[in-house]
């Protein structure tokens, strides 16, 4: 396997993703990183991605390592026997194995829904926590023993203390007896005992033992006769703290050196998921989408961007220092690009097959030739070293080999010219290119006599693509390479278009057509003086001029094309867009109409009933009164059916369905109706009687049992050619008619913002039966971001509901963490 890493500028990719990681561990993952040898392994690595960025994005599970060092020391020391840790490197040992605990414990739950992060923290033993309790007991933050880490440790520190205070108390009484010979009545530490400070000139009428002068030599520091025993005491003392302290620390040690291979995998775990965070962040920041690695070696890129350039945008400042460096060019112009095409770098998209493996790219100087070459390789050496790459989409074969030819390579010490470095590059790379393989060639056979160069390069191109069987892009600005994908189907001719009436180039790679150099314009437009301009024009082959003329009218007009092709679709989504709207508010009438309607007949019967009842209380004659209120509750009920019938018709439906599905099996309301037997019901599902019980029938529709009145339901006689794949069939027809039937009475829709969840609870029930009974295939409860209290109630709803097959959060375009679709039971 052989990569143009230097020449597609790989180790600059990989400093600006590693600014993400948080740990040393993790930049020294990226320092070492390069192209993988495995495709199994670029999954896993492109896997961990994409677990990651779901699992934050739809569980809120992250992690950060901010503030954890190196604990590399700490590991070996512990693979020394008897080696005892010191505290600082005691507790970054036990922040390093907390973190990773942590993250354990959070990507538990989720181990089926993140496989491959599971992995990277599975062999984490939860053992390893005790050892760690013990550490952060017995240290304190700023890596001090505490107190209570043993009782032994406790007893001398209480004993210092005491002999501090009886030593000070002797030193103070001593002051007060000679205060004339005492320069500050403080007691003070010299050389780790305590002492009093004496006045130089009176050093003789205090006795003991002088530890040094004031820098001044004013005052002389003296441990009196008295306090020689206490201070020997007191360093004896001292003494057996440190000792105390040797053996708490080399019994912390021993607890993580039996612990030693749970704590290497702890530090592995957190390089790696660190090294999986930093890509994670690189993509959040870049819009970076994780790739796949396509099986038929095709490289597609939708609006794909160079990181490098973007980031060099972003900061206003082009790396450009002169001399003529390919790319540099090209980035120095795109950089000044920004004024005409906005702050964000132009994107490139195209697509190579193993049949069309040959892109070949011309126009105008300056235009973006070379940033393509670069963008397609640098992203795939990122695809196959596991990293995201900014695109829209990405499909990027994995490569043996990416080998580069951009750029000036001559070299007075090697006696290498331009042309000469560029053939000598050529060569390696032909010798090193093993398929699938991809090969960038930025002026193909430049730097020669323009015939001998321009079939130069047309051989080295089919070379590539015939012999290596590589995919190919290359940059020219013969004439020769252009005629040579022109008159091969399967070779892709490509431009950077030029914009003739601002006389700039827009750097959008147009697919499909050659482009004009415009060298003599650009040259121009970088201060060349006007009368070498016009020399240039007049010296111009008339046959060349023409080509020229000929390719930048043909660039014109596909341009032209392409604009008014964008205009049109984007005039036929608005108009869909609008017709879409009309039918929307024209139902919302229908149904605010009918709701209307619904409410002034409820309104009369009321009124109806009203008046009756006031009737009937005024008579006298109980018999009559009787009678006419029995006949006030029967009008009543004929006229609530009246209307349910007006308002729903469910019978006038489910008959027109009954016509449609009538040369499969007949429906006749005369037949009879026993156990077993196929009937319709007054939903207008179909399904089958399981008991019956005088006037009432109990009917299993899919998973669900009906009580029915017999009057209610149709009998399907089925014929000989109704076996029971058709009845099936029918059911099936049945129940997509009745979902057409109450798609236009159930609402797809429940919005519970601002609801108590007691409240939802009702309506989410009442819902959800409606939408079964509706068979509708799914539905959209709106609950909102809020605290989450209602979020999370619907959730625990949903998940015992009987009618619901599964449910998640909804796209973001339907109200992402704000809403959950449900997906009903059929």
């Amino acid at each position: 396997m052989s990569y143009s890493l230097e020449t597609l500028e790989y180790e600059k990719l990989l400093q600006l993703v590693s600014r993400n990681a948080q740990t040393p561990m993790g930049e020294d993952r990226f320092a070492g990183l390069r192209p993988l040898t495995s495709k199994a392994d670029i999954e896993r690595q492109l896997s961990a991605i994409s677990e990651t960025i779901r699992l934050n994005e739809e569980k809120q599970v992250s992690w950060s390592f901010s503030g954890l060092q190196d604990p590399g020391d700490a590991v070996t020391i512990l693979r020394i026997r008897n080696a005892t840790l010191e505290p600082n490197l005691l507790l970054e040992v036990s922040r390093i194995c907390s973190q990773a605990l942590f993250v354990r414990s959070s990507i538990q739950p989720e181990k089926d829904f993140s496989p491959v992060l599971w992995q990277v923290v599975e062999n984490i033993p939860p053992a390893l926590l005790a050892a760690i309790e013990k550490i952060n007991k017995k240290l304190l933050p700023g890596g001090a023993i505490d107190d209570s880490a043993s009782p032994e440790l406790a007893s001398i520190r209480r004993e210092i203390n005491a002999q501090r205070a009886r030593l000070t108390k002797s030193l103070e009484a001593v002051m007060r007896n000679s205060s004339g010979a005492i320069q500050d009545e403080i007691v003070t530490v010299r050389n780790e005992r305590f002492v009093i400070p004496v006045k130089a000139d009176f050093r003789g009428k205090v006795g003991g033992v002088a530890h040094g002068f004031s820098s001044s030599g004013a005052t002389v520091f003296i441990e009196p006769l008295e306090a020689i025993e206490a201070n020997n005491e007191l360093q004896n003392l001292k003494g057996k703290e440190e000792r105390e302290i040797a053996r708490i620390l080399f019994a912390l040690t021993e607890e993580l050196r039996e612990q030693l291979p749970a704590v290497e995998s702890a530090v592995e775990a957190v390089a790696e998921l660190d090294f999986v965070k930093a890509k994670v962040e690189f993509a959040r920041k870049f819009k970076a989408i994780v790739p796949e690695i396509s099986d038929d070696e095709t490289l597609e890129f939708v609006d794909a961007r160079h990181p490098l350039l973007e980031e060099n945008l972003r900061k206003s400042s082009p790396p450009y220092k002169g001399g003529e460096a390919a790319f540099s060019a090209d980035w120095v112009v795109l950089s000044s690009a920004k004024d005409q095409v906005g702050s964000d770098i132009v994107p490139t998209s195209f697509t190579l097959t193993k049949q069309k493996s040959v892109m070949i790219i011309s126009g105008a100087n300056a235009g973006g030739k070379t940033v393509v070459l670069k963008t397609a390789g640098l992203l795939s050496l990122m695809a196959i070293s596991g990293l995201p790459v900014p695109a829209k989409e990405a499909r990027i074969p994995f490569y043996r080999s990416i080998l580069a030819d951009i750029g000036d390579h001559q070299s007075l010490s090697a006696n290498l010219s331009t042309f000469s470095s560029h053939m000598s590059n050529i060569a390696g790379m032909m010798r090193e290119c093993s398929p699938p393989s991809l090969v960038l060639l930025d002026e193909a056979g430049t730097g020669t006599d323009p015939e001998e160069g321009s079939a130069l390069g047309v051989a080295i191109v089919d070379y590539f693509r015939r012999v290596c069987h590589a995919q190919v892009i290359a940059s020219t600005h013969y004439r020769g390479l252009k005629i040579y994908a022109a008159n091969d189907e399967n070779v892709i001719n490509a431009s950077v278009e030029f914009n003739e009436k601002t006389l700039q180039p827009t750097y959008r790679l147009l697919l499909g057509l050659a482009g004009a150099s415009s060298g003599i314009e650009i040259a121009r437009r970088f201060g060349i003086l006007p009368d070498v301009i016009h020399t240039a024009r007049e010296n111009l082959d008339i046959s060349a001029q023409e080509a020229e003329d000929y390719l930048r009218k043909l660039q014109t007009e596909t341009t032209l094309a392409e604009d008014l092709r964008i205009a049109l679709e984007e005039e036929r989504e608005t108009v869909a867009m609008k017709y879409a709207n009309l039918e929307f508010e024209a139902g919302k009438k229908e149904k605010e109409r009918r709701k209307q309607f619904e409410n002034e007949l409820a309104q009369t019967i009321d009124d109806f009933d009203r008046q009756s009842k006031a009737f009937i209380k005024s008579l006298e004659d109980k018999a009559l009164k009787n009678k006419l209120d029995k006949e006030r509750v029967s009008r009543k009920a004929e006229l609530n059916r009246a209307v349910l019938s007006k308002v729903q018709s469910p019978k006038s439906k489910v008959a027109a369905w009954q016509a449609e599905t009538r040369p499969v099996g007949s429906v006749s309301g005369e037949g009879n109706i026993a156990v077993g037997s196929h009937v319709i019901t007054s939903f207008g599902n179909i399904g089958v009687v399981e008991k019956m019980d005088k006037e009432v029938a109990e009917v299993l529709v899919g998973g669900m049992r009906l009580r029915e009145k017999l009057a209610n339901l149709q009998p399907v006689t089925e014929t000989a050619d109704f076996p029971e794949s058709r009845a099936e069939k029918l059911q099936n027809q049945a129940k997509s008619a009745n979902l057409r039937l109450d798609a236009e009475d159930a609402n797809a829709e429940l919005n519970l913002i601002g609801q108590t969840t007691a409240d939802a609870e009702y309506e989410i029930d009442r819902f959800l039966d409606e939408a079964y009974l509706a068979s509708l295939p799914r539905v959209r409860i709106i609950h909102g971001f809020g605290t989450g209290a209602l979020k999370n109630f619907v959730h625990h709803f949903l998940k015992s509901h009987p009618h619901i097959e599964k449910f998640s959060f909804a796209p973001q375009d339907q109200g992402g963490h704000g809403a959950t679709i449900a997906e009903l039971k059929q």
